[in-house]
């Protein structure tokens, strides 16, 4: 079985991305009413006499809502090898634009795709997938991580880094490989395995290289979070020559490393030497990033499916513990993930690989109580005979939203909501992200009391000041209370007023609430500032 963003990769390689020219088709929020969940339907009027306090307020969603941006082949961004450096701007601004104009609040972009880089570094090549010649910069030159990180800060948006430890290049990539390429600087770390050359995870240096390249990233980038996938030792392909033999596969060409693991005293078998190889690379890189900034999450996102033995009854299909060398459910028992994303990229209702079975044996598998935000497979809303509903990708954001307190979605992938495929924007506006949601906490990372901030009424200009002393926030809620009720509006921490102007449809402002919240997803008491007529 090959993995689906392997597939895409391949089918995707040369497609140009279909910008929509807007989100006219999508429908205005509406203000939310004291007492209901984002997304409630009850109609009522509110008493305009009474001063709004704190509990008078909505309760806001915590809720992660992200979207994978994958660089590998052109999938998402940018639209094409070697685009003008402008043009890649504004590919970049046009996401993220979307991606405000959805509701949705963080963007998992891919930084590593083939022991390349979409940033300038002293480790790696540019990406051949930028600029269309890897090692060569885009021209004009630029940062695009920086750029990427800026303009997603700019607009209260989470940015993670997503990395491929292992994957060193696919041979159908025609782009030849760059002098300072991982595969021709140290050829010993690379096996050929297949249509690819994959870094052994069981050569220490290989392991090292990917911890480095992190940790440069993680030290120059103010990112918001680190996230590796599902691609550990590489999804196995039919052994030659046995293509009738049932699951027979080639072999990952290890054999060098593993003799010196023997010849060194090593005891493991194979299969559990391999999966030690990949655990220490996931605690390693738990431990620097919380080393370096204990803000910074850390997230995996492995295949779907679990360890044989911890299945549910009736559930079956690829083994990651197996084949992968993944023990995602170590991972999660001893605390060396934040979060868990889950490929769960199957319908709500398949019997053998059900969506909320999945999810659930998940949940269970989770002593530690880290997030478990399951990746949905909005690629399948492709228009194709085989493929799904809008209603599919809902009823499986609700399935994520049981039990209370794990609420979390990332969407693969962004071309799709490009696209707006089988009009996906207003089905998620209009069913599961009706309002904006804050970013979750993390607890286990620490805690500390946020000052409350200061609202200050500026007549002159007809807007609050917010001042936010003692605390450095990275983002803003900001309620605004109309007459049919309040409205929820994420704000960048650089974003200090509030506009009191009255609203086309809502009429005028009748009273202002404000929270801090600060990386980590810890929130401020309610500051509110009230109209005097």
């Amino acid at each position: 079985m090959l993995s689906l963003r392997r597939s895409l990769a391949t089918i995707l390689t040369g497609l140009l991305l279909a910008l929509p020219s807007g989100c006219s088709n999508t429908p205005p929020r509406k203000p939310v009413e004291p007492g209901l969940q984002p997304g409630a339907t009850e109609k009522r009027r509110l008493d305009p006499t009474p001063a709004p306090t704190a509990a008078s307020l909505p309760q806001a969603l915590q809720e992660f809502r992200g979207v994978w941006v994958a660089t590998v082949a052109n999938i998402d961004w940018p639209s094409q090898p070697g685009l003008p450096s402008a043009q890649q701007q504004a590919e970049i601004r046009a996401i993220l634009d979307r991606v405000v104009a959805l509701n949705l609040n963080a963007i998992v972009l891919q930084v590593r795709p083939t022991a390349d880089a979409i940033y300038p570094s002293a480790l790696e090549p540019w990406s051949a997938y930028l600029t269309g010649k890897q090692g060569q910069p885009p021209q004009p030159e630029y940062d695009p991580l920086a750029l990427w990180i800026n303009e997603a800060h700019a607009r209260g948006l989470e940015l993670h880094a997503w990395f491929n430890p292992f994957r060193a290049w696919h041979r159908r990539i025609s782009m030849p490989l760059a002098d300072s390429h991982v595969a021709r600087k140290q050829p010993e770390w690379v096996r050929p395995y297949g249509d690819y050359l994959w870094l052994d995870p069981g050569e220490p240096a290989a392991a090292e290289r990917a911890l480095a390249v992190m940790g440069d990233v993680l030290r120059r980038y103010d990112i918001d979070g680190i996230q590796i996938d599902d691609y550990f030792y590489p999804y196995p392909i039919p052994a030659a020559g046995r293509a009738g033999a049932r699951g027979a596969v080639q072999d990952f060409p290890d054999q060098a490393t593993w003799r010196r693991y023997q010849a060194g005293g090593g005891k493991l078998n194979r299969a559990d030497w391999r999966r030690d190889n990949v655990n220490r690379l996931v605690e390693a890189t738990y431990k620097l990033v919380h080393t370096e900034k204990p803000w910074v999450k850390f997230g995996i996102s492995p295949f779907g499916i679990g360890r044989p033995d911890l299945r549910p009854p009736g559930i079956v299909g690829f083994s990651q513990y197996d084949q992968l060398y993944a023990d995602a459910e170590l991972w999660l028992e001893r605390g060396w993930v934040d979060y868990l994303a889950p490929q769960l990229y199957w319908p709500v209702d398949q019997p053998r690989q059900a969506f909320p079975i999945l999810l659930a044996s998940w949940q269970r598998t989770n002593p530690l109580g880290r997030h478990i935000w399951p990746g949905l497979n909005i690629s399948r809303l492709d228009g194709s005979s085989s493929g799904w509903s809008t209603n599919e990708i809902t009823k499986q954001i609700e399935a994520s939203r049981q039990p209370a307190g794990q609420s979390g979605q990332l969407h693969f992938s962004m071309r799709t909501l490009l696209q707006d495929q089988q009009a996906i924007g207003a089905a998620l506006l209009q069913q599961s992200y009706p309002t904006p949601a804050l970013l979750p906490s993390y607890p286990w990372l620490g805690s500390q009391r946020l000052a409350t901030p200061s609202l200050t009424f500026q007549a002159d200009t007809a807007r609050l000041q917010i001042d936010t002393p003692r605390s450095s926030p990275a983002r803003l809620a900001v309620w605004k209370q109309y007459a049919s009720g309040w409205q929820l509006d994420i704000q960048a921490a650089s974003q200090t007023t509030v506009e009191l102007a009255a609203h086309p449809e809502w009429g005028a402002v009748r009273a202002v609430a404000v929270q801090v919240q600060d990386r980590l997803g810890q929130l401020s008491e309610v500051a509110i500032w009230q109209t005097t007529h």
